[in-house]
């Protein structure tokens, strides 16, 4: 229905040109808010009204007797309707929406797609400090950017994945310090282990581990390092290290649970043993854009919108953290990133503006409004009608792999991704392992189980179906569950355009809706061969795409449930 869509709005743009020279720019179609009210909108004839000195009806009336003559009005317009002050209701031919099932038969998994633009985009997400495993929180990142990555791959981009973190700053200390003190056999309650609100150690029983490993000599390996422990109680450089290694791969096992994959680790260290740190900081200098004050060096950062200007070097000579942030997001650009998203918490807010004045005080070329940011609130968890805040393997929150552990990798991803980022989300383990429709993910992969069962059980070849008449499908039901699958191609656009993976879930609930309502109202396996092989292409396509948005959402789409 998209080459529909296409033709229906060059014949719209034509008309309006006709009426007003310059208007054709505002031929844009709406779904209307009411599904009885037909299939498409426009509010041209109100737009039109006052440049042209008439009544809006009285425009849209004169919309309507010319787009009645327009061929591709003719071809696939049912009706056209004029409501209320002006607005126009399209309604559409069955043909029109028989096409998109065609359609989908014949792209298969590319259908949605956009075609490849050349265009490169750097996603940075999860970026956690090897300081302990990944928590819920990790998680919701996780799903984000990796869905994120899908739906502008989708959207033709060249999309790369990198995760960022830091293995020499004051965190990582503390961690070798925890390790080395479970290395020497004290844990936390003795005397001798740091306790306090702001006490520097990590207290979760994996430190134990890591501690045991390490005096055992052992060889840890993750994505990008390796480390042999030396055994030795007092080499603390060693045991930091090690630690780093150990918890980095577990990091990796936590993300092959999420089948999460990076194309490259980037440490925040190289940017201070490769001189970027400097660099960028020489950059604001000769810029003009720093100054000295109370033994500081200060950015202009109010210069570029910020509420005040930032410090960028302390008196005692280290950099605040925003400043490697810049050198970091210019070696971005530099390597050929045209667009950059960073999947963050909400508790980075305050370093956006500064992130930003920093990369234009540089003067290196990076467009205002570079990098994008998603901010995420936090997760909490609710089981067996209970909040949980403690993990074991943690110590003070719930870990990623726990979450994956008591439900699934599916459950995870679809529920983590079935809000808007910044809404707080509670996570339900009793919904997520439930087998019927109040689990979202249920309902949805259960959609695609009843499908195949049906395919299975016809026992035909499913590609000769997009050669099939299609003209059997007359019902409401398979009208409207064509119109939903029309609908997917601009709905990942859309969702890509504002970062908003919740779309797809959103969608993929209302299908799953439409094909279970279809289902019910009409038996597929009919004698009548022509009415039985039209609604099998339909419930094939249906099935297509759904299995096309829950691979955008990395969720599997079984054939039997």
């Amino acid at each position: 229905m998209l080459t529909v869509k296409s033709e229906l709005l060059r014949a719209l743009a034509a008309v309006l040109e006709q009426l007003l020279p310059g208007a054709g720019a505002r031929a844009v179609f709406e779904s209307p808010k009411v599904a009885a009210h037909g299939d498409l909108a426009t509010t041209a004839a109100m737009q039109l009204a006052k440049p042209l000195k008439l009544a809006p009806r009285q425009v849209a009336q004169n919309l309507v007797d010319l787009l009645h003559g327009q061929p591709a009005f003719a071809m696939w317009v049912d009706a056209l309707e004029i409501a209320g002050p002006g607005f126009i209701n399209i309604r559409l031919k069955a043909a029109a929406k028989q096409s998109t099932v065609k359609t989908v038969l014949q792209e298969g998994a590319r259908f949605g797609m956009q075609p490849v633009s050349g265009k490169r985009m750097m996603v940075e997400f999860v970026s956690a400090n090897p300081t302990g495993p990944l928590h819920v929180g990790h998680g919701r990142q996780a799903a984000l950017g990796d869905a994120i990555c899908n739906l502008f791959q989708t959207q033709g981009w060249d999309v790369y994945r990198e995760f960022y973190y830091n293995d020499a700053g004051v965190q990582i200390g503390t961690l070798a310090t925890s390790v080395q003190l479970r290395a020497k056999g004290f844990k936390p309650g003795d005397a001798q282990w740091p306790s306090g609100e702001n006490a520097a150690a990590y207290n979760g029983d994996y430190i134990a581990d890591i501690a045991q490993d390490f005096l055992a000599k052992k060889t840890v390996r993750s994505d990008d390092r390796s480390f042999t422990a030396s055994g030795d109680v007092n080499d603390l450089d060693g045991m930091r290290q090690f630690a780093v290694a150990y918890l980095r791969h577990e990091q990796d096992l936590d993300l092959q649970a999420f089948e999460v994959k990076f194309d490259n680790y980037y440490l925040e260290s190289s940017l201070y043993t490769s001189g970027k740190v400097d660099d960028a900081v020489q950059k604001l200098r000769e810029a003009g854009k720093t100054y000295e004050q109370d033994g500081a060096l200060w950015l202009k950062s109010t210069d570029y919108g910020d509420d005040k200007d930032r410090v960028m070097r302390k008196g005692d000579g280290t950099y605040t953290y925003f400043v490697p942030d810049v050198a970091y997001h210019i070696t971005k650009w530099a390597r050929g990133f045209e667009r950059v998203i960073n999947i963050q918490g909400t508790d980075h807010h305050g370093t956006i503006a500064r992130v930003r004045a920093g990369l234009q005080a540089a003067g290196v070329g990076i467009p205002e409004g570079f990098p994008d940011y998603v901010l995420h609130t936090m997760v909490r968890v609710m089981r067996g009608g209970e909040e949980v805040k403690i993990s074991k393997r943690a110590g003070s929150y719930v870990t990623l792999r726990d979450l994956i552990e008591w439900t699934s990798k599916d459950a995870v991803r679809f529920f983590l991704l079935s809000r808007k980022p910044d809404t707080e989300y509670m996570f339900d383990v009793d919904l997520a392992v439930q087998k019927n429709n109040d689990n979202p993910v249920y309902y949805v992969q259960y959609a695609h189980a009843r499908i195949c069962s049906v395919l299975a059980a016809w026992g035909g070849d499913v590609s000769a179906l997009a050669q099939t008449d299609l003209s059997p499908l007359q019902s409401p039901q398979a009208l409207a569950l064509m119109l939903q699958l029309a609908k997917y191609p601009e709905m990942l656009t859309a969702a890509a355009t504002d970062f908003a993976p919740h779309d797809v879930t959103f969608y993929l609930r209302d299908l799953a809706a439409s094909y279970h309502s279809y289902y019910d109202a009409e038996r597929i396996l009919v004698d009548d061969e022509a009415v039985k092989l039209a609604r099998l292409a339909l419930v094939a396509a249906t099935a297509q795409v759904l299995h096309n948005g829950l691979a955008v959402l990395g969720v599997s789409a079984p054939q039997k449930m």
